[in-house]
């Protein structure tokens, strides 16, 4: 039977370097987080786990893009 993960998907952490993030999956051998201002980095679970602190702050809002809207094309004169 396989171990339960270290962390669930979604659970927020601390890292040492890279601050708080946001963990993406987590299994075994690999786990992946989305870091606030590092981006998303991958790690061996085995080695990293000593350096990650469970967080208790919400998760953060995803920024999306706003789509822009296209200006109406001038009516061509007759």
């Amino acid at each position: 039977m396989a171990n339960k993960p270290a962390f669930a998907t979604g659970a927020q952490v601390e890292h040492g370097k890279f601050g708080l993030g946001s963990v993406l999956s987590c299994n075994d051998d690999y786990i992946v987080i989305k870091f606030d201002e590092h981006g998303e980095k991958k790690f061996v679970t085995s080695i990293v786990l000593p350096a990650l602190k469970k967080s208790d702050r919400q998760p953060p809002v995803e920024k999306r893009r706003a789509a822009r809207k296209k200006a109406a094309a001038p009516a061509a004169s007759a």
